[in-house]
């Protein structure tokens, strides 16, 4: 078995953001679906969650209080790291060297499911191995975007294009010499 891949599945505007202004993804639920874009299968390969603390707090918040992913190891990227819950590890270590230790484990996918600074580290270190982004046909003018700036010119493959409802979704992975 080769080394485990960290795949970041995401939805974005057509513009580009993963939020709005109010760092919420309201935007996202008017959106017509015919199925869950491919969340469940995705979901069923993955065994680590990666999470900066603002969205951990969200997810909480807009899962009555739960947070949903019982079922994986998760990590929370925090200045002010607090005591572990079960299988959440709350650090204030640096992603890009916690997810290298996590690669050379044994495992499954690991989601860096937001936010966008979390995301921006790991394309920093090149520790992305692909992306599969649900783009909805909003636009949001401004927000959070996906990508807060490049760090390095990084290539990728597209893998497939995917249609549920009104949702366009693109599947790349990246592309190493």
């Amino acid at each position: 078995m080769g080394e485990r891949k960290v795949i970041c599945y995401i939805a974005q505007s057509l513009d580009g953001y993963i939020a709005d202004q109010e760092e919420t993804l309201d935007w996202l639920l008017d959106v017509e679906m015919d199925g869950d874009a491919g969340y469940q299968q995705f979901i069923e390969t993955v065994d680590t969650i990666l999470l900066g603390r603002r969205t951990y707090e969200w997810v909480v918040s807009h899962e009555s209080g739960e947070f949903p992913y019982v079922d994986q190891r998760s990590y929370v990227f925090t200045s002010h790291p607090k005591e572990d819950e079960g299988q959440i590890s709350f650090t204030s270590e640096d992603p890009a060297s916690v997810v290298k230790k996590l690669k050379q484990q044994p495992g499954g996918t690991i989601w860096p499911v937001g936010g966008s600074l979390l995301l921006e580290r790991l394309l920093q270190e090149d520790l992305v191995d692909g992306f599969i982004i649900s783009i909805a046909p909003v636009t949001l003018g401004d927000g959070i975007p996906l990508f807060q700036k490049a760090q390095r010119h990084l290539d990728f493959t597209l893998e497939g294009v995917a249609k549920d409802g009104q949702i366009g979704q693109l599947h790349y992975t990246r592309r190493r010499n």
